[in-house]
């Protein structure tokens, strides 16, 4: 039972330092936030644990936190803002990949002790360094198109929640789907395919509809206005 209330305190992390990224530095919060999330969930999912007889991997907590930040993105600043931002996190997660595989091949000296954890770390399949890189492209920026797509529908402000979870239910699905299938199908049997599969959309699910009332809390903070976003001024 120590990981279920570890990890609930996880959780509970996660979304504070998110609200806290963002109220203290605005849009700048969320633009290094998707930065943040998209190298440390890459770095997270290398570990494994047991919640409750269930084998999962971590990551699923902070990458979901990527889709809060493109759904605030868009909610607040607009549709162009928010597909700058997955472009922006695309960027910092190509970077961090291709500068560490490039370590991995340096030859080490022979009292280095790092060499051995990052590849461990950073050592990862080419499959599954590929799956991770088009799962976030391709579900992000439907992340975006469907939720500026239902907004039009359910424009209201207390339709918020159905823009939120209508857009991340089904793009978290072709996310998991993309990465699942480049990354382990051919890899296990169909059926542990599967499982991993569908352990991993509940979790990203389940995350995704506990985060609601963060976001709530989210669209308070202070806006900034255009003056304030504009290029070099403070």
């Amino acid at each position: 039972m120590f990981n279920f209330w570890w990890g609930l305190f996880f959780v509970i992390v996660n979304f504070v330092l998110f609200l806290a990224c963002y109220r203290l530095f605005g849009i700048r919060g969320l633009y290094t936030w998707i930065g943040l999330a998209t190298v440390l969930a890459n770095i997270q999912v290398v570990k494994t644990i047991e919640v409750m007889g269930i084998v999962m991997t971590l990551g699923n907590t902070i990458y979901a936190s990527i889709y809060m930040t493109t759904d605030s993105m868009n909610e607040r600043y607009g549709t162009k803002e928010a597909r700058k931002a997955v472009w922006y996190g695309f960027f910092c997660l190509l970077t961090a990949t291709v500068l560490m595989q490039m370590v991995l091949h340096f030859r080490p000296e022979p009292s280095d002790i790092a060499q051995g954890p990052f590849e461990t770390i950073f050592g990862l399949m080419p499959r599954i360094a590929a799956g991770s890189i088009c799962a976030f492209l391709v579900s992000q920026l439907l992340d975006v198109f469907l939720f500026s797509k239902i907004k039009r529908k359910f424009a209201a402000r207390n339709q918020f929640w159905i823009r939120i979870n209508g857009s991340t239910i089904v793009s978290q699905f072709i996310d998991t789907l993309i990465f699942c299938s480049i990354a382990f199908l051919g890899v296990h049997t169909f059926d542990v395919w599967i499982q991993i599969f569908l352990t991993t959309y509940v979790m990203k699910f389940i995350i995704s509809v506990a985060s609601t009332p963060v976001l709530y809390i989210a669209r308070t903070f202070p806006k900034e206005t255009d003056a304030e976003l504009a290029p070099g001024r403070s």
